[in-house]
């Protein structure tokens, strides 16, 4: 079945090049569709297209699909296209032509960018879920271990003294700046594009402010051909916000790899959380972290592939769009599964208090020796040249311990204002709202 077929028989070839993985990917969009379907006839039946009987069976008859969808039970059947036409198809068969009627003052495409919308809306709750769940094991970790020092380095060479507590507390803070990100994206997804139809709007009298409240969107895309635009600048512009938090979790997986190993022994992580050599017996391989750079980092490519295939399209809706399904739903599943991993290393690590015992790390405290002498009245650069000629003498000796007292320092690190910011930013995404008008819609 196809929405668009008018007796000429295709070549299958074709057919099969065309529709590619659409029937495998429109899977990701099946409650999507549902429900936009359901606000969208909700609508019809407002303006007369519908009666108030045909809107209940229809009703009725997508509630029960969503069901099997929700079940895993749903399918997208052989010579079917795209979950547009199973979605009808399945309306049809039980209700005949009151099942036609559903695709009034819409198309394809946009119902397939109300779908995306749909979709990513619901799968940036989950994730942002996920993040700040992250953020908490971070922030826990670094309260714990606020003063227990390890080596910080530039260019890969010992600097200065650093803590597991900010290490901890560098990556809490870093991914909810990368929230912040996620939330300009999301905002710019929670638009409705419904009533758009091709690109141009319909000559009947849709009320796209109705089916906007009943889907709890902030607002619709006003302009139709704007909307159809949205289609490619929506999924690179989620893409750069997944990329930001993958970032920071790929330096992350970096950083724990670098540590749990044996020239570093900053960190070790229990044994059934690595994997082993079929050589070598010794070996407790950080999989789970390298698997997660690795992802991340492809993660991290999904605007550029977006960009590559949108860039040089003009206004109006191509079929090169369909591919960035392909690159863009299933990067949520990789995103998520990575950050619940890590979330699992991250609370079960071990950390070795005893790192800076080794005396190879006593240049570490160089700089607190010239401040201990800057504050005795010294100039700082009478100070650090002192110290420099202790250190090339082979004559400095440390002193191990540190005062730092500044915000977001050893001795005060704003934990407790980096927690208040992510709270502050995930209020800001208004899930509830979104939440209440979907529990409406589909309770009627």
């Amino acid at each position: 079945m196809k929405l668009w077929h008018k007796n000429i028989q295709i070549d299958k070839e074709v057919e099969r090049f065309t529709i590619g993985k659409d029937r495998e990917m429109d899977l990701y969009l099946a409650k999507a569709d549902v429900v936009g379907s359901m606000a969208h006839i909700t609508m019809l039946e407002s303006i007369g297209l519908l009666t108030s009987d045909e809107l209940q069976q229809l009703l009725a008859e997508l509630r029960t699909i969503y069901a099997s969808i929700v079940s895993g039970q749903f399918v997208i059947e052989e010579g079917v296209e795209d979950v547009h036409s199973q979605v009808e198809l399945l309306l049809t068969r039980k209700l005949g032509d009151t099942g036609k009627k559903i695709h009034s003052g819409r198309s394809r495409n946009d119902q397939v960018l109300l779908d995306l919308k749909l979709f990513t809306r619901e799968a940036i709750q989950h994730l942002v879920n996920a993040v700040s769940e992250l953020i908490d094991i971070l922030i826990s970790q670094s309260n714990k271990y606020q003063a227990v020092l390890m080596p910080g380095y530039t260019h890969l060479q010992i600097a200065m003294p650093s803590s597991f507590g900010l290490w901890f507390g560098a990556y809490a803070e870093s991914l909810t700046d990368d929230l912040q990100l996620l939330l300009a994206a999301y905002k710019i997804c929670n638009r409705n594009p419904l009533g758009s139809a091709a690109g141009y709007g319909s000559s009947f009298p849709l009320n796209r402010q109705m089916t906007t409240d009943l889907l709890g969107f902030d607002s619709m895309n006003y302009n139709v051909v704007y909307a159809q635009m949205g289609r490619g600048k929506l999924e690179r512009t989620v893409g750069f916000a997944l990329a930001g938090i993958a970032a920071s979790l790929s330096k992350l997986a970096y950083d724990a790899c670098l540590f749990n190993s044996q020239n570093f022994g900053f960190i070790r992580l229990p044994d059934q959380f690595t994997t082993g050599s079929s050589i070598m017996p010794h070996k407790k391989n950080p999989d789970v972290f390298e698997l997660s750079r690795a992802k991340c980092n492809q993660i991290q490519s999904i605007p550029q592939q977006i960009t590559l295939i949108t860039n040089n399209l003009p206004s109006g809706y191509f079929r090169d769009l369909q591919i960035t399904k392909e690159i863009f739903l299933p990067a949520f599943d990789e995103l998520s599964d990575c950050i619940r991993l890590i979330a699992l290393m991250m609370h079960s690590l071990e950390v070795n208090e005893h790192i800076l015992d080794d005396a190879k790390y006593s240049l570490l405290f160089s700089v607190e020796k010239v401040n201990e002498l800057v504050l005795q009245g010294i100039p700082f650069r009478e100070a650090y040249k002192q110290i420099g000629m202790e250190i090339e003498a082979g004559n400095f000796v440390a002193g191990k311990k540190v005062n730092h007292t500044h915000e977001g320092s050893i001795g005060n690190l704003c934990n407790d204002r980096i927690k208040k910011l992510k709270i502050e930013i995930i209020a800001d995404f208004r899930f509830e709202k979104v939440n209440q008008a979907i529990e409406k819609l589909m309770k009627g």
